[in-house]
């Protein structure tokens, strides 16, 4: 950095802090500038290390008061942390029969109530009881592998699920019974019966009967759950919009494996062995994308409604209206997720297939490179309040960030990028990379067919990478008991997806005090 550059920084950190000192600046606008300084992400550092998960920590999340993080492992436990001294408050078996995918609070429920979905395609929910136990319940299930859920924001009781199998559902805690709202399918004629595998699902934070769902084709489906039928008497097929970038319309090469949504209403979507692109209100192709169908374009601009926020989206085609797109990561071996970071989601964060951490300006530049995990980074997720972020990947354990550093960090002088025309040029087929996160053929390492080509579910023992290697590893085990060894022979039948199994809870005693 400049000489010039550190002294307008300076000046500026100096003028904001005397404005707040004289009232001219509000104190949340002040906290918010110096949470989003770029500063401040070139200070980040390891703060601390969390080890006890026996598995890949494939989930973390903060509780609303940030002083809680929730992770899931191969491992398939949950786990609750206090990050900040590295404490466990509770560990417990998650229920489910393979991989734990993700785990969520519940909002306004004192933290006490966790849903779960995992790799053996079900829907769980942890309650954290008064005396102490946990108590887990079966809400649904999957054909296949349950990689996300979404939560209504706001609500205690309603949240959506996706998987593998194309189908969507919509989960009411007070109901006992799942509303499946459709299966998601392929739009060309030709292709139509074919199922998207579905990889990820978000919800609008400011109109939350909007929700987008992406998977194993190029496009990005939004659906207003208004229009759905609860009588089930209309098709919910049918998305209110779709995002792609114009250049991957018609790539089977391509997928999707995470979405996300800003405070104002952008799309992030995360393309395997591709890149991120940023979609605005402005960039939608409307209800129906198909090239062949110009018309059909401006079709549907009048029935999504005036207070759809992407009224706008629907666009001539004369138009030349490009998503922001974010380079330099790799996005080819797992399900990544993607991310914003800052007050005001000044900032996007991905994880890479080279075992680093991607943060970009909103506006595409890249702005800082962190080394976080030997192998792959999959998940980031962003302190609601503070300077803050806590990753995980391939290996065993949860890395929170801070502001720590005593130094700047520069980007590294060599980057490992994803090379589309190298992709495109060599015997890479349309299956290739997708095949290791999202195709069925990869099903059977997980669910293997029987003779009536049905899945039935089973352990997953053996790890695409193995770590016994880490370091950590025998202090991990030291410092389990034996007690939280999982049970191979657990004998919950709620995998079979049978609604009479919902009273076959599994009651977990908590390891350690909450």
């Amino acid at each position: 950095m400049s000489r010039r550059s550190r002294s307008a920084n300076l000046d500026r950190a100096v003028v904001d802090v005397c404005q707040r000192e004289v009232g001219a600046l509000r104190n949340r606008s002040f906290a918010h500038r110096l949470a989003a300084s770029k500063d401040l992400v070139l200070h980040f550092d390891i703060h601390r290390k969390l080890a006890k998960h026996r598995g890949c920590v494939n989930t973390v999340n903060f509780n609303a008061d940030g002083d809680i993080l929730v992770s899931g492992s191969d491992d398939r436990r949950i786990i609750l942390w206090d990050w900040e001294s590295g404490h466990v408050k509770l560990s417990f078996e998650s229920g489910h029969m393979n991989n734990v995918f993700q785990a969520k609070f519940m909002p306004y429920t004192d933290d006490r109530s966790i849903v779960t979905c995992a790799a053996d395609g079900q829907v769980r929910r942890a309650q954290i009881l008064e005396c102490g136990r946990v108590e887990t319940t079966w809400l649904a299930k999957h054909q296949g592998r349950a990689h996300k859920l979404a939560i209504e924001p706001g609500s205690p009781y309603i949240f959506y699920t996706c998987g593998e199998d194309g189908l969507v559902q919509h989960i009411d805690l007070r109901s006992r019974t799942p509303t499946e709202l459709f299966t998601c399918h392929r739009i060309e004629e030709r292709r139509r019966s074919l199922i998207v595998q579905l990889n990820t699902i978000a919800i609008d934070p400011r109109n939350s009967n909007l929700f987008a769902v992406a998977g194993s084709d190029e496009y990005t489906r939004l659906y207003d759950i208004r229009k759905y039928k609860w009588d089930g008497s209309s098709d919910f097929d049918q998305p209110v919009d779709f995002f792609c970038p114009s250049h991957l319309i018609g790539d089977q090469y391509v997928g999707i494996t995470g979405l996300a949504f800003s405070d104002q209403r952008e799309l992030l979507a995360s393309y395997n062995d591709e890149f991120i692109y940023l979609f605005t209100r402005d960039m939608g192709l409307g209800p129906d994308p198909i090239p062949a169908s110009p018309v059909s374009l401006g079709s549907g601009a009048g029935e999504t409604g005036p207070d759809h926020p992407l009224e706008a989206s629907t666009m001539d085609a004369d138009d030349n209206v490009s998503p922001q797109v974010y380079k330099g990561h790799k996005n080819c071996e797992t399900v990544k997720g993607v991310g914003f970071f800052g007050p005001k989601c000044e900032y996007v964060v991905s994880g890479s297939d080279c075992g680093r951490i991607f943060i970009w300006k909103k506006s595409g530049e890249l702005i800082r490179v962190m080394e976080a995990d030997q192998h792959v980074v999959n998940c980031i997720e962003s302190h609601p309040h503070a300077t803050v972020l806590a990753s995980s990947g391939i290996e065993k354990d949860i890395k929170i960030w801070t502001p720590k550093a005593t130094e700047k960090a520069v980007l590294p002088k060599t980057i490992e990028r994803v090379s589309v025309d190298s992709r495109r040029n060599s015997d890479f087929s349309a299956v290739t990379c997708l095949d290791k996160v999202m195709r069925p053929d990869r099903f059977h390492r997980y669910f293997p067919f029987d003779d009536d080509n049905d899945y039935f579910y089973g352990d997953d023992d053996d790890d695409d990478y193995d770590d016994d290697d880490d370091d950590n590893d025998d202090e991990d085990d030291e410092d389990i008991d034996d007690d939280d060894d999982i049970d191979d022979d657990d004998d919950d039948d709620d995998d079979d997806g049978d609604d009479d199994d919902d009273d076959d809870d599994d009651n977990n005693k908590d390891d350690h005090e909450f």
